[in-house]
């Protein structure tokens, strides 16, 4: 049966992409943390938005031409990508104080704040078991910020807020998937980041100190533009039920990069807050993907 064979290869190239999305992701934090030393957060923001939008230019006009660009919803383009460029300063911002597993396991907690906004404001039914996976990812959450909230104090607020915009980003984009190109959506992404950033420049710039730091800046905008766009292409072709487990590889990753470059570990009740964040999103991933209308 060829059509088998041919929708079986598509799912797990699908998830070859996705695991290799969620490892840029989790080196781009890792990389920002590295550059955090020797430049300003905001400059990265910049060079990393910069980099993605000269891309996807480079990739989208000689193959689809100007015309492309035409769209029916300029105003929830920009909101879009700045609800996108507050989530990324706040992230780098957060990456820089936070060590990189228990603040990538803070975002995981994303899809739980996406079903509490359905319910409060677009009063969507959500079933006991939901709220119990909301409640168990928050509990997770506590876990993980009680070990550094001492250090960090009213700072931990920062990653919250940081993953309540990234809430309400990922509702307005589903709500754009269904009539916007995909590959638009990244492209306005990238040249509403890079054109407010360069508007910002002459108050942020800062002198990039030696090639090292020029090389670190490069792999970051790498790792976003190439990570983002292996996101969507791993959507393109495996169902959302069958990728949302392997999107909480990040942790993994970010857990195996921070071991490595920073020598952190978290300790007992970080590793549980971390696991049971894991265990809540990924159920409530799955549930919506499976039956996205009723429990």
């Amino acid at each position: 049966m060829p059509g088998l064979h041919t929708a079986s290869a598509r799912t797990l190239l699908g998830i070859a992409f996705l695991v290799l999305a969620v490892a840029c992701f989790a080196l781009l934090d890792a990389t920002v943390k590295v550059l955090s030393a020797t430049i300003s957060v905001l400059m990265v923001v910049w060079f990393r938005y910069t980099f993605q939008a000269v891309v996807m230019a480079a990739v989208v006009l000689p193959t689809r031409g100007w015309r492309s660009l035409a769209t029916r919803q300029p105003l929830r383009h920009a909101l879009r990508g700045v609800l996108l460029l507050a989530v990324s300063i706040l992230s780098f911002v957060s990456v820089t104080y936070m060590p990189l597993g228990e603040f990538t396991a803070l975002v995981m907690l994303t899809p739980l704040v996406v079903t509490l906004l359905a319910a409060v404001f677009l009063h969507e039914v959500v079933s006991r078991l939901r709220w119990l996976l909301v409640l168990g990812g928050f509990c997770g959450a506590l876990l993980v910020i009680q070990p550094t909230g001492y250090t960090l104090g009213w700072f931990v607020l920062v990653p919250l807020l940081m993953v309540l915009l990234y809430a309400v980003f990922q509702i307005l984009t589903s709500r754009m998937a269904r009539s916007e190109d995909p590959l638009m959506l990244h492209f306005y992404t990238g040249w509403t980041g890079a054109l407010l950033m360069t508007l910002a420049l002459p108050w942020v710039w800062q002198a990039i100190p030696d090639g090292r730091t020029l090389a670190l800046l490069c792999l970051a905008g790498l790792c976003g533009t190439v990570g983002h766009f292996l996101f969507i292409q791993a959507f393109a072709r495996a169902p959302a039920s069958t990728l949302a487990p392997y999107m909480y590889l990040q942790v993994g990753f970010a857990l195996l990069l921070g071991w490595l470059l920073f020598a952190h570990m978290p300790g007992l009740w970080a590793f549980v807050g971390i696991g049971l964040i894991v265990l809540c999103g990924a159920t409530l991933a799955w549930l919506t993907a499976r039956t996205p209308k009723v429990d």
